[in-house]
């Protein structure tokens, strides 16, 4: 059989380090990792940075900026490079000349200040910019203020952002993407003689790192081979995962959240995985039916962050008795559930561990049973119910209430019209079902 050699592809980033994690190169290979290329690094300048603000920066000797490029780039194929902080004039005139001898495929994202606050880019510099490094840019990623320097005219309005994409493309760039962050959150994106909108979502928020991430995931698509329009729009919706997920660490702005989409979509294939277990191994004990209401039953287990009853996975049926045996009546999705969703919810809000919940007949023997396990059990009274409330979000919460925290087991009585039920609760949906094997075992012993 042969064997494939997969080679990862490479990005380069030359920049400036943020002490406080949130832009620059730890931006960049944050990005470049999520996005499945190889980073690699050349460090400009050293900032003191927070989330509010640059306090001061070292530039590297530019001397050493040359070793480390070599470094680099004698030892590894760079498929693309972008450049970000290059705060003097002579930072700026060794990288042009660095990049021009080796011929690499350029993303230049023209960083004039730190999102947080702080001047990057000193004033002397900007014409060095222009006139030795836009030449070889593929592409430049400016964003409003940027481009109203580079371009020296005001930006107010879409029309403004595409004749200050032309001028730029006039010093040199192959491409430029003015981003529009500042404006209805649409990038406008020329080269060729063409321009096209890079249609987007504004989003309110302060954040930190947003002009490093777009340009380093543009320069990751590019580095894969994915063409410029597309790795645009691929950056695009990155970035706004990015912003969406982003996280308060410190007193300031917030810095995005490269992984965080990634993350999240790795969680809800584990909880699709732990639920789908769940139902494997209900299916594959036939003493379970006897733990099956009437009305049967469901098992439900939310991601880390569950907020919305599409943020929890339950068997799109139900659990029902079939021929004597337990079978589940549809696959696990998330949404499946409204009902065993909510009592994921709601227990979530007081102890976001409790992810999963599964209902099962309720009989005296089996409260006798979770009682004989030790197990901590709350209860609430259907009769007490408010009107216009969901009976789960108010009867687990009544529940938690009353317990003090949230109960291993959550019964009622049932009332006009409704069975009576128990509910497990549990931090994932196997452990709710072995728990629940427990109580029948415990059941079980009663009756020989």
């Amino acid at each position: 059989m042969r064997t494939i050699l997969y080679i990862m592809p490479a990005a380069l980033t030359i920049a400036g380090v943020d002490s406080g994690g949130g832009a620059g190169i730890a931006a960049d290979l944050k990005t470049f990792a999520a996005l499945g290329v190889h980073g690699t690094c050349v460090v400009t300048a050293c900032t003191a940075q927070n989330t509010r603000g640059v306090k001061g920066f070292f530039d590297i000797p530019t001397g050493f900026i040359e070793e480390q490029f070599d470094a680099v780039v004698s030892d590894i194929k760079i498929d693309c490079a972008k450049t970000g902080m290059l705060s003097s004039s002579d930072i700026v005139s060794t990288v042009a000349k660095l990049v021009k001898k080796q011929g690499l495929s350029l993303v230049v994202d023209p960083v004039m200040a730190a999102g947080a606050g702080g001047e990057l880019l000193k004033d002397e510099a900007v014409d060095v910019l222009i006139e030795e490094l836009l030449p070889l840019a593929l592409l430049v990623t400016p964003n409003i203020f940027e481009a109203e320097r580079l371009a020296g005219i005001r930006i107010r309005d879409m029309n403004d952002a595409k004749t200050a994409a032309a001028k730029i493309y006039g010093l040199g760039a192959k491409a430029v993407i003015v981003t529009g962050g500042h404006l209805d959150g649409t990038d406008v994106l020329y080269a060729g003689g063409d321009f096209t909108y890079i249609v987007g979502e504004l989003i309110e928020r302060r954040t930190h790192g947003t002009g490093c991430t777009h340009s380093a995931a543009i320069t990751a698509e590019l580095a894969k081979g994915t063409p410029l329009v597309e790795a645009a729009h691929r950056a695009k919706r990155f970035v706004e995962h990015a912003i969406l997920r982003s996280t308060k660490v410190g007193k300031g702005a917030e810095p995005v959240n490269q992984l965080g989409h990634t993350l999240a979509q790795a969680a809800r294939y584990e909880v699709l995985k732990n639920v789908e277990d769940a139902v494997e191994l209900v299916e594959s004990n036939n003493g379970f039916s006897e733990l099956i209401p009437e009305v049967g039953c469901n098992i439900a287990m939310g991601i880390p962050e569950a907020a919305l009853i599409s943020d929890v996975a339950a068997v799109s049926g139900r659990i029902v008795r079939l021929r004597g045996s337990p079978h589940a009546v549809g696959c696990v999705a998330f949404g499946a559930s409204s009902h065993v969703a909510r009592i994921v919810l709601t227990a979530m809000l007081a102890d976001g561990s409790m992810r999963a919940a599964m209902n099962i007949r309720y009989s005296e023997e089996a409260l006798a049973a979770c009682k004989e396990l030790g197990l901590k059990i709350a209860s609430f009274i259907r009769d007490e119910e408010p009107s216009g409330v969901s009976t789960m979000e108010w009867g687990v919460n009544d529940a938690i209430t009353r317990a003090g925290r949230v109960p291993d087991v959550i019964f009622d009585t049932g009332g006009v019209g409704k069975e009576a039920m128990v509910r497990l609760l549990g931090r994932d949906a196997v452990g709710v079902v072995r728990r629940a094997f427990e109580i029948h075992g415990a059941m079980m012993r009663w009756t020989r």
